[in-house]
């Protein structure tokens, strides 16, 4: 599958929008030669946007913003696409800002102001999930359905994800992980009664009755994410057969297997021996391997 390169990306909003009226006015230009940038358009010109991550709004908090956009009007512009309209009356797209959308109904403005952007279906979700990450507004599945959505359907990997959105490969490849665990456990991450950081240390587990018993004594106990590691480690070093003269590893190969396990994502162990060893690296997937021979070899 081809890919359309994006450039500006991973540098966050102000990469991609611009940060005055009369910048905007002059950035893009549609097929007729008309400016495409801020204006007023009515409010229920625009639809959501059905690339986005975000699923979850806080109604109180809507209400809340509300009561400000009531008073003192939408400051902020929403960034829209306009759509290919069969009609007379033009009907656009939400990229970003739904939630300042959602607002101004709930205030009863007619017209909000815009900025308008001629984008591909994958730019939206880029724009979506940068806007949503930098507000800290996805919780942790809702981000790994985002990034997954962009390796699936958009056919990227995950470096070149990792790149558009301005975070690690790793940190993309934990993320879509969470979405392997079960369905009780994604509940309570989208509950927000375990964190993202919780749910990662059950991944290490390897039975769904395990997941579930430990994020019951996280979400009873109140366990840091320090603690549940602890607590996942006992329970795989019980389960692990036992080993014949078993040794304790050099602190220095320790601290190699972490700075490789964080430099690829993924969980590196290291036999070390007088004349010399085994480096073993864990993959759990396709796309998996594929990142790690990108972050050791090189792409082709």
């Amino acid at each position: 599958m081809s890919k359309r390169r994006q450039t500006g990306l991973g540098k966050g909003l102000g990469a991609l929008i611009p940060t005055s009226a009369q910048e905007a006015a002059e950035t893009d230009w549609d097929a007729e030669g008309e400016p495409v940038g801020l204006r007023m358009v009515a409010v229920t010109a625009i639809r959501p946007n059905p690339h986005q991550p975000r699923t979850k709004f806080d109604q109180a908090a809507l209400e809340d913003l509300a009561a400000s956009v009531a008073e003192h009007g939408l400051i902020q512009p929403l960034i829209v696409n306009r759509e290919d309209n069969t009609t007379a009356d033009e009907t656009y797209t939400l990229i970003a800002g739904e939630r300042r959308w959602r607002a101004a109904q709930l205030a009863n403005l007619h017209e909000v102001p815009v900025i308008i952007k001629n984008v591909t279906p994958q730019a939206m979700l880029e724009m979506a999930i940068i806007e949503n990450v930098q507000r800290a507004d996805l919780n942790p599945l809702e981000e790994g359905l985002a990034y997954q959505q962009l390796v699936e359907e958009f056919g990227l990997t995950q470096g070149e994800v990792a790149r558009r959105v301005g975070k690690s490969r790793p940190a993309i490849t934990n993320t879509i992980r969470l979405l392997d665990l079960p369905p009780n456990v994604q509940q309570a991450v989208i509950d927000n009664q375990v964190s993202g950081g919780h749910a990662r240390s059950l991944l290490s587990l390897s039975s769904a009755e395990q997941q579930t018993a430990v994020m019951n004594s996280i979400i009873q106990n109140g366990w840091s994410v320090r603690k549940t590691e602890d607590v996942v480690r006992k329970l795989l070093t019980q389960q692990a057969p036992p080993k014949k003269q078993q040794r304790r590893k050099p602190a220095e190969i320790v601290d190699l297997e972490r700075r490789f396990g964080d430099t690829l994502g993924t969980r590196v162990s290291i036999d070390h021996g007088v004349n010399g060893g085994r480096l073993v690296i864990h993959y759990y997937s396709d796309e998996e391997l594929n990142a790690i021979y990108e972050a050791i070899v090189g792409r082709d």
